[in-house]
C-alpha cells in the first residue's frame, strides 16, 4: 500500500487537473492523490472521477457543497488520510506553480530525518519566484516576514502552500482547534508544529505562477492572517488528546 498521498483543494481548475494528476502519478514511489473540490462549476470533478477509472485505487475524490475554504479542506484530507494511516501527506496547488518534481526532495527530507515537516520554499534562498506581479511577491514575502519575527519562527516562508507532514506531526496537532482558513492556515499549521517541538526544515524550490485558469487569491485572506497572526503568538497549542 502507498504510504504518500498529495492532497491538492480544487475550485475551477478544469484547465490544470489532469495535467498534475497524471504527472503525480508518473512519480517514482507510487505517490496517491486526493482531490477535494468546493462544488467546481467547470466540470473539474468530472475529469477526476474520470481519472480514477484510469488509475483505480491511487486516486481519490472529496465533493463539497461550496467554497469553505482552503484551511477546511485540508483539514478534511488529513483526517481521510490518517483514517486511512498515510504516513506522509503533502499539501500542492493544482496550477503547477509548484513543480511536482519536488514532492520527491519534500519526501526525503522527512523519510531521512531531516525534518518532521518539509516546507517547500521561495524565501530561503532569496526570492525564488516566476512571472508573480511585484506586487504579490511583495505581500508574500513581507506576509512570511511578519510571521516570522511575531511567531519567533525560523521559517522564511510561513506562507508556503507546498508541504510535506509526517503522520506523526498531523496526528499530535489538534486539527479541530486549528481556525485560520486562507494564508493564516499555512501559518498556523506550521507554528503548531513547531510549538509541539517538531523539526521544520525549508527545502529550497523555485514557484512559477499559473499558467492556466485564475488565482483564488483575496485581500481578505491577508488580513485574516495578520489579525490571526497575533491572537496565535498568545495563544497556548497544546497536543491532542486522545
Amino acid at each position: 500500500m502507498a504510504d504518500k498521498l498529495v492532497v491538492i483543494p480544487t475550485y475551477n481548475e478544469k484547465e490544470n487537473i489532469e495535467n498534475i494528476a497524471r504527472k503525480v502519478m508518473s512519480l517514482e514511489g507510487e505517490f496517491n492523490l486526493l482531490v477535494v473540490d468546493d462544488a467546481s462549476a467547470d466540470g473539474t470533478s468530472d475529469i477526476v472521477k474520470r481519472l480514477q477509472k484510469e488509475f483505480d485505487g491511487r486516486i481519490f475524490l472529496l465533493e463539497r457543497s461550496g467554497k469553505q475554504g482552503l484551511g477546511t479542506a485540508y483539514i478534511l484530507a488529513f483526517k481521510w488520510a490518517l483514517e486511512r494511516e498515510y504516513k506522509y501527506v503533502f499539501e500542492m496547488d493544482a496550477d503547477f506553480s509548484h513543480n511536482p518534481d519536488d514532492l520527491l526532495r519534500l519526501h526525503s527530507a522527512c523519510k531521512e530525518g531531516v525534518a518532521d515537516v518539509a516546507i517547500g520554499s521561495r524565501y530561503s534562498n532569496g526570492v525564488s519566484v516566476i512571472n508573480w506581479p511585484i506586487g504579490r511577491v511583495v505581500m508574500s514575502y513581507y506576509a512570511s516576514y511578519y510571521a516570522r519575527k511575531v511567531l519567533g519562527m525560523k521559517v522564511y516562508d510561513c506562507t508556503a502552500g507546498f508541504v510535506c507532514y509526517t503522520d506523526k506531526v498531523l496526528r499530535t496537532i489538534d486539527l479541530d482547534k486549528v481556525k485560520m482558513k486562507g494564508y493564516g492556515f499555512q501559518i498556523e499549521m506550521k507554528y503548531s508544529a513547531y510549538k509541539l517541538g517538531f523539526k521544520l526544515k525549508e527545502v529550497p524550490i523555485i514557484f512559477e505562477d499559473r499558467k492556466e485558469g485564475t488565482s483564488k487569491m483575496s485581500s481578505g485572506i491577508f488580513g485574516e492572517a495578520f489579525w490571526g497572526v497575533i491572537a496565535m503568538r498568545f495563544r497556548k497549542i497544546k497536543p491532542r488528546t486522545k
